[in-house]
């Protein structure tokens, strides 16, 4: 049986037999499968409580270490989060307790985010049901294959300079 993607590719094969449709077949792929991933994880963490940009914050701040905080310009740099959405995101995450807001001793002008231990129990809790969540996603490929989505993607991930920020 065919994906929805090759019914699309043919239909445009037969249409304009001109055109090589071969990067519709990749990208409409990532496009279908992310729109279908953003539901299964979004779902998932409605189900804990959290929304996705949530468990960003949070899974942010429980990899950064002890304390658990940082910055919000670190923060910025070291998230999928961007600088309009932060603000109201970590107003919502006070307001449940999950984080808190401190002005840095060092810089009044900046501010830290920090979980609280409401908020580390949370993460702590959620994230290997999270990662056994993706595990699920994947589980119609084997080790092998996903090691070749994995190098795939993070070569076009790199040509577009999605890199990991230099350590300080």
């Amino acid at each position: 049986m065919a994906d929805a993607v090759s019914a699309v590719v043919e239909q445009w094969q037969h249409e304009r037999p001109d055109i090589d449709f071969w990067p519709v077949g990749v990208v409409g792929r990532i496009m279908r499968i992310s729109r279908m991933w953003d539901k299964e994880i979004k779902d998932f963490l409605a189900g804990h409580g959290l929304e996705p940009g949530e468990f960003d914050v949070l899974s942010t701040l429980r990899r950064s270490g002890a304390p658990y905080e940082l910055t919000a310009g670190t923060f910025l740099k070291t998230s999928l989060v961007t600088t309009g959405a932060i603000t109201l995101r970590v107003d919502r995450m006070h307001d449940k307790g999950l984080v808190t807001r401190t002005r840095d001793d060092n810089d009044r002008r900046s501010v830290k985010i920090r979980l609280t231990d409401h908020g580390l129990e949370v993460i702590d809790r959620v994230l290997p049901l999270h990662i056994a969540n993706e595990a699920r996603l994947l589980q119609a490929l084997g080790p092998a294959e996903c090691r070749q989505v994995i190098a795939a993607l993070s070569t076009l991930l790199e040509s577009y300079g999605d890199v990991a920020p230099r350590r300080a």
